[in-house]
């Protein structure tokens, strides 16, 4: 059995020659493919700014554990996309990211009753090699649900 290579979601020219901040931009815009882990989790973004992105997404019954909420890996998946996606933004053309580590705190259940939420990342340092990040996840009453931190290592992108 032959596998296909998976495809980049982003062209190789376009990481080359546009900043994080630039490539955020363009995949919310719809100028860029997005990652294909958006279309399973059920989430998109929808702004960047320097330092911050904010990330939507619809928990459905295709997220539930066992007991019958959301797992948790939802909202850890929505925090360490908005979180990354925030350092991305920081970040000159050619140069990348990888979470070296995050850490999530589950304040309240989720369901599907519970309705769109946001996840916002927000970049507390961005040093040379690493930068560290917090993200907030909450329903649209503004109520949180999950928060968390995360370390980013800063690399630069291969040809």
């Amino acid at each position: 059995m032959t596998v296909a290579a998976p495809r980049a979601p982003l062209p190789r020219e376009a990481v080359a020659t546009m900043t994080g901040l630039e490539l955020m931009r363009a995949v919310i815009d719809g100028s860029l493919p997005g990652a294909p882990i958006a279309a399973l989790m059920n989430m998109r973004g929808v702004a960047a700014d320097p330092g911050t992105v904010t990330f939507e997404g619809v928990p459905g019954p295709e997220h539930y554990n066992p007991l019958g909420t959301v797992h948790g890996g939802f909202a850890a998946t929505l925090l360490d996309s908005a979180m990354g996606c925030a350092v991305h933004t920081t970040l000159p053309a050619g140069t990348g990211f990888t979470s070296i580590d995050i850490n999530v705190t589950f304040v309240r259940p989720i369901t599907s009753a519970t309705g769109p939420v946001t996840a916002r990342g927000e970049v507390i340092n961005a040093g040379r090699r690493v930068a560290t990040v917090r993200g907030t996840l909450t329903d649209a009453a503004g109520k949180v649900l999950a928060h968390g931190t995360s370390s980013c290592l800063i690399m630069a992108l291969g040809g």
